[in-house]
């Protein structure tokens, strides 16, 4: 299970920070991520990192975002800063994992968080 949490109304300039933490039978977690979707439009990638701490952004929030995570706590953090109103949308967490030692890695979303950047 994946819960976000961080979410939320800010002015443009502003920042926030959203965690994603993931629970459960877990045995390993390879890549996290951060994806959005703005209303009416794809979901798109924001942010992911690696377990080795290896990230990639989107063109769009290079200079804002920081995305991060913590291994022990099987957590991932997205910063963002400096935010616009194009950056409005939900934001939702994924995870690449292993439940146990036998089983295929799979992938996981959370349901959610909404982000409101106000102009």
């Amino acid at each position: 299970q994946l819960v976000e949490s961080g979410g939320g109304l800010v002015q443009a300039g502003g920042a926030l920070r959203l965690s994603c933490a993931a629970s459960g039978s877990i045995f390993s977690i390879n890549a996290m991520g951060w994806y959005r979707q703005a209303s009416g439009k794809e979901r798109e990638l924001v942010a992911t990192i690696t377990n080795s701490g290896s990230t990639n952004y989107a063109d769009s929030v290079k200079g804002r975002f920081t995305i991060s995570r913590d291994n022990a706590k099987n957590t991932v953090y997205l910063q963002m800063n400096n935010l616009k109103a194009e950056d409005t949308a939900v934001y939702y967490c994924n995870a690449d994992l292993r439940t146990k030692a036998y089983f295929p890695r799979a992938n996981y979303w959370g349901r959610g968080t909404q982000v409101t950047v106000s102009s």
